[in-house]
């Protein structure tokens, strides 16, 4: 198993560990980006960071039958961890630029258990919509795994979580967020999600 230390350097080795003034997925504001895509542009870094979520995972003792994460920062991360737990890896995207669905053909029979994958998970909001189109389904989700938790261990799912590097990384509202206050660094928004 890597360490926090070693996934670090990953990142650090593929420049996806970013300082500036970033609008994250949530809405929030941060000094610092975590950039997967950067990382998992290389397929030795993918292969190895999703294969010790699978490792994880398969300490946990539960049966998957498919993995599934949402589009489009969690595609390669849920079909790399599902080559590596021998199930099928589906993922959800959104429809108009706002709710998760399934498309392309993907299906979830009732009964079926789905290990859910992030790149990275700030508040869960991205990973409780995945669940949630999973339980529309009658699928039932078992776990969720990511290569990273800005959260600090603070976001709770209702099941086993398992992330390869856990850190708490400032993230502010933006009527409170300093780094506008001090009006010096220009917001960026380096993620695929809209925000409304």
């Amino acid at each position: 198993m890597l360490t926090e230390e070693e996934i670090k350097e990953i990142f650090l080795k593929a420049n996806a560990f970013l300082e500036g003034h970033f609008l994250l997925s949530s809405g929030l504001h941060s000094p610092y980006y975590l950039q997967c895509a950067k990382v998992l542009q290389y397929p030795e870094y993918a292969e190895v960071l999703c294969k010790e979520i699978a490792e994880k995972v398969k300490e946990l003792e539960v049966d998957i039958d498919f993995v599934i994460a949402p589009a489009i920062g969690g595609i390669i991360v849920s079909y790399e961890t599902a080559r590596h737990t021998g199930v099928r890896g589906i993922f959800a995207e959104r429809k108009d630029g706002v709710n998760l669905v399934l498309r392309r053909g993907f299906e979830i029979k009732p009964g079926e258990k789905a290990l859910v994958v992030e790149d990275v998970v700030t508040t869960g909001k991205s990973t409780k919509e995945t669940i949630e189109v999973v339980k529309s389904f009658g699928g039932k989700v078992v776990a969720v795994g990511s290569l990273v938790d800005r959260s600090g261990g603070k976001v709770d799912f209702g099941v086993p979580f398992v992330t390869l590097w856990r850190l708490e990384v400032p993230a502010y509202e933006p009527s409170s967020c300093p780094i506008c206050k001090e009006g010096k660094i220009p917001l960026e928004k380096p993620g695929s999600r809209k925000i409304k």
